[in-house]
């Protein structure tokens, strides 16, 4: 899969999270220099995703909440803000979020791995297809 990633700030975490994708056999780019200011991060992933450039997006600043609001100001992009895997599972799963968005606060490198291998094998159900496409 060819993932997008941006943060904020480059962490311990983030290079966890960037090896870890690796490591999965996925195709990972920085969407911009690492340490650029959080709107620029949500966007330039939001609209790697967007464009085809990107299957998915992954995002990091200090709670997360920045570079989701800024990810999803392109429009297209469903990016979901989670805390755990379910959560991430059901944001992919009843949402079809396209970003996920993790802070660098809150989150460990082992609950990291969890939320992204749980993001990364849930399709969307193609049940929530009508509910996903109001967001249009």
């Amino acid at each position: 899969m060819r993932i997008a990633f941006g943060t904020d700030e480059a962490t311990s975490l983030t290079e966890a999270i960037k090896q870890h994708l690796i490591d999965g056999g996925h195709d990972v780019t920085t969407a911009t220099a690492e340490g650029a200011p959080w709107p620029d991060v949500g966007r330039a992933v939001g609209e790697a995703v967007v464009g085809n450039d990107a299957d998915i997006g992954v995002v990091c600043c200090w709670t997360g909440t920045g570079v989701s609001i800024a990810a999803n100001k392109v429009s297209g992009v469903r990016a979901a803000l989670c805390t755990d895997a379910e959560t991430a599972r059901g944001a992919r799963r009843w949402n079809d979020a396209n970003v996920l968005a993790l802070s660098l606060r809150l989150v460990s490198p082992e609950v990291a791995t969890e939320m992204l291998d749980a993001f990364l094998a849930t399709e969307p159900d193609p049940d929530e297809s009508a509910e996903i496409a109001k967001l249009s």
